[in-house]
């Protein structure tokens, strides 16, 4: 098949001549699963056009895409910051992507990789649980922060940056217990995540069990389904239920601190007293948590290093067409008054 001219592409693929010729030289009037069907059948038939071969090299490209799960989350924004620092050091250019509740990583991936000719993908947060088997469709290198992965599927281009969010969740409960607490409630995220969410969560239990503190199910709240991930509204929807249904707690853990600051104003709003009545602590380590008053006890997440480390494993994987091994960072639990 390698003297197949662009007649016999428009055939296989059952479009017209003047279609495949708007594919090849990425006309923004075609759909992108057409363009998708036309490109890989050049690429398996290893037809190249006289003028396009240039076209149909990602590697001309020099702009990477960042997909984020959670945009209005100032954690990542300060991630985001640096990147863009990091990237424009590359002599690259970048966008930036919002990726909706529910929708599917690879799927909103595999589409601007198609329409911008994307050298790489940054994912800030996400969950990847159900896609792995699909990763070998982003044809470009990717690093998920934030999010650790599994494994790397053989056939794709892949890595990751973040903490062990189970040990420092573990670590953050662990810390409460020995301050005295035994009756500490858990904001967590709703009950499908199998992820972040998740892990924090098993390291909410491995900490109680490891202090003999039993586990009381009336204290962990779940988010509803269809919140707004990790946010402030549900982190107070959540508390005012729990305050409705009992009091029966002196301290409260939230995976994220957006969930922390709104559970607080909830209780504030209840009268309660903090750490008098109840202490409180967070997750992320976002720069309100230092501010709010009281300041918040919370797991700081080396977000500067996890973008820089991010920003080297892509440009490796751009140059080297090989995976990265995973990184795990330490975070830093930080005690302050809230506690």
């Amino acid at each position: 098949m390698g003297n197949m001219t662009i007649k016999d592409i428009a055939k296989q693929c059952g479009v017209g001549v003047s279609t495949v010729s708007r594919a090849l030289n990425n006309h923004s009037d075609i759909r992108p699963e057409t363009r998708r069907r036309i490109l890989e059948a050049v690429e398996k038939s290893d037809f190249v056009p006289n003028n396009s071969a240039r076209n149909l090299k990602r590697t001309d490209s020099k702009t990477i895409a960042i997909l984020v799960r959670e945009i209005d989350n100032p954690f990542f924004s300060v991630m985001i910051r640096v990147m863009e620092q990091e990237i424009r050091k590359e002599k690259y250019s970048f966008f930036i992507q919002h990726m909706g509740k529910g929708q599917d990583e690879v799927d909103a991936a595999v589409e601007i990789v198609e329409e911008k000719r994307l050298r790489g993908i940054i994912y800030l947060g996400g969950d990847f649980q159900s896609c792995m088997e699909r990763l070998p469709r982003l044809r470009v290198p990717f690093v998920a922060c934030t999010v650790r992965l599994p494994e790397i599927p053989e056939d794709c281009v892949g890595s990751y940056v973040t903490i062990d969010d189970r040990r420092e969740s573990r670590r953050l409960v662990d810390y409460l217990c020995h301050e005295g607490h035994k009756k500490i409630a858990i904001l967590a995220s709703d009950k499908k995540d199998t992820n972040i969410g998740q892990a924090r969560m098993e390291g909410y239990k491995e900490a109680l069990a490891a202090n003999q503190v039993p586990l009381c199910e009336e204290l962990v709240r779940y988010q509803d389904e269809k919140e707004a991930v990790y946010s402030m509204e549900s982190g107070y929807r959540m508390m005012k239920k729990l305050l409705k249904e009992t009091d029966n707690f002196t301290a409260v853990f939230a995976i994220s601190d957006l969930m922390i600051i709104g559970a607080c104003k909830a209780l504030l709003e209840e009268g309660k007293r903090i750490p008098q009545d109840v202490a409180v602590a967070g997750f992320d380590g976002i720069a309100y948590t230092e501010y709010f008053e009281p300041s918040i006890t919370t797991i700081v997440q080396p977000a500067e290093e996890i973008a820089r480390e991010a920003v080297e494993s892509l440009f490796e994987m751009i140059r080297t067409k090989k995976s990265r091994a995973g990184k795990i960072l330490p975070a830093k639990l930080e005690i302050r008054k809230s506690t």
